[in-house]
């Protein structure tokens, strides 16, 4: 097996603090699960970060603790510039005591408990390396070692001087536009890297754009603590953001539950995530989860945020949504629960896939549910009924809220919403003019029994509120959307 090239080549500048590294080869490596790869400063000989291989990436099997309760206090979040170069991977953000598990671990958007990952993969005919977060600077240069045993037939490279690379100085971010492209010809390489760049708690007299040109951007992306940023995709087909995620890859910690309750631990299983965030827009572009189970392609937790013409591609719990969130024209691609949080959330002419169930919603009597106008519910097996509404090992969602309206639906099961709990048959389950993909009405006669047929001349008032977002979202969204 011959080397044919480095990324970065020998020598290059102006690269990117957030580069990916790459080894290319004239056929397809195989990867070992041993080896180091390190990066040196290269005026100080000083060790900057070391990948070692031979750690396994996470774990593969699920962990299940009846005892794990959910924290007492609501979670504090801590400052997003927490990084591998400040902090230890795997150092507690809440009142848990760490389980020392021998897995990767790197640091990301400031999350301190750290996230499982994948330190190396091959593509075609190169080996890809992923480094920890944040650990090269600007306008710093380096050297890489590699060793042999990293893949079969590799020789290794032993000599500071065979590969070399010099970073970027410092950029500006001062009209509040950032870059990201694949190429390194942009300010960053990953999205990650560009958020992590902006300052947390921005207010609306400072906002930023990050553009991101066509690529494929296979990262893991999470961060908290930002507002008033909008990331705008090339193009939505060709700007695809993803990783293999999920509960059992980065599950919470073993004492402690997440997801049910608002304020409690993170949930890291998302291949995309935006925690305790405001003001967030995401345009023109895909994120994806690769992996199944409880695996979101989108996770978010804040208000305020809006999605428009972005695919969501996840497993069970495709998109979690919790806090004032506002999505047009996006696509949702998942395999059940494809609609997972406590809202609220408001759905406009967007296309929803599931093989099981549309969406399973948990919200309280604090704030709306799920409404839908105008989107196309498509069923890709016979149990993809629009909701369902079970008990959850006690917990019990007596003010679930969904609302169709004008939406057509393909392939639902005739009863519509299945199971529903006897304690969720005080949820508000409507639909108004669901109709086939000819526009024909559906014969609602057989839809469960908790489900409210409306009509515009009984329920006139309850449609016309429901089609205004500003009603469903409440009185503090005040994104200008129009």
């Amino acid at each position: 097996m011959k080397l044919i090239q480095t990324y970065p080549q020998n020598n290059a500048k102006n690269i990117c603090i957030d580069t990916e590294i790459a080894l290319f080869f004239d056929v397809k490596p195989t990867l070992n699960n041993s080896g180091l790869l390190r990066v040196y400063d290269y005026q100080t000989d000083e060790l900057i970060d070391c990948l070692d291989l031979s750690i396994p990436n996470g774990p593969v099997e699920p962990r299940k603790n009846p005892s794990a309760d959910y924290l007492h206090t609501f979670y504090k979040y801590g400052s997003s510039k927490i990084t591998n170069r400040t902090a230890v991977a795997g150092t507690p953000s809440a009142d848990y005591e760490r389980v020392n598990e021998n897995f990767q671990l790197t640091i990301i958007g400031g999350f301190s408990d750290g996230f499982h990952f994948y330190p190396a993969y091959i593509k075609d005919n190169a080996v890809f390396f992923q480094l920890h977060h944040n650990l090269l600077e600007y306008g710093r240069k380096y050297y890489i070692l590699a060793d042999e045993d990293i893949a079969d037939g590799f020789i290794g490279i032993n000599d500071k001087n065979a590969w070399t690379f010099t970073t970027k100085s410092a950029i500006s971010l001062s009209d509040g536009k950032i870059t990201v492209a694949k190429n390194g010809k942009g300010d960053f390489e990953t999205v990650q890297g560009a958020i992590d760049a902006i300052p947390d708690h921005l207010d609306k007299s400072s906002p930023y754009v990050i553009h991101v040109k066509n690529g494929d951007y296979r990262e893991l992306v999470y961060f908290r603590n930002k507002d008033y940023i909008t990331i705008i995709g090339e193009n939505v087909d060709d700007v695809v953001i993803h990783y293999a995620n999920n509960e059992i890859f980065n599950p919470h910690p073993d004492l402690i539950k997440t997801n049910e309750k608002r304020g409690t631990f993170p949930s890291r299983r998302a291949a995309f995530a935006i925690d305790n965030c405001t003001h967030i827009i995401l345009k023109n572009l895909t994120v994806k989860n690769d992996a199944h189970g409880q695996a979101e392609g989108l996770l978010i937790n804040g208000k305020c945020n809006y999605f428009e013409n972005v695919r969501i591609i996840g497993s069970g719990d495709a998109l979690q949504t919790n806090g004032s969130a506002y999505f047009n024209n996006c696509v949702i691609d998942g395999e059940g629960d494809t609609v997972l949080g406590r809202g609220p959330a408001f759905f406009y002419k967007t296309v929803l896939n599931s093989f099981n169930a549309f969406m399973w919603i948990r919200n309280t009597k604090e704030n709306h549910g799920n409404v839908f106008v105008e989107c196309v519910f498509n069923g890709k097996n016979n149990n993809a009924v629009i909701a369902r509404l079970p008990n959850n090992n006690g917990f019990q969602y007596p003010n679930a809220e969904c609302v169709l309206i004008d939406c057509e639906l393909n392939n639902i099961p005739p009863i519509g919403f299945y199971p529903i709990d006897d304690d969720a048959l005080t949820a508000t389950l409507c639909e108004y003019n669901s109709h086939d993909k000819n526009g024909k009405p559906l014969d609602m006669s057989s839809r469960h029994r908790c489900v409210k047929i409306l009509t515009y001349d009984n329920d006139r008032e309850f449609i016309e509120n429901y089609k205004n977002y500003k009603f469903v979202l409440g009185k503090d969204y005040d994104l200008d959307i129009e």
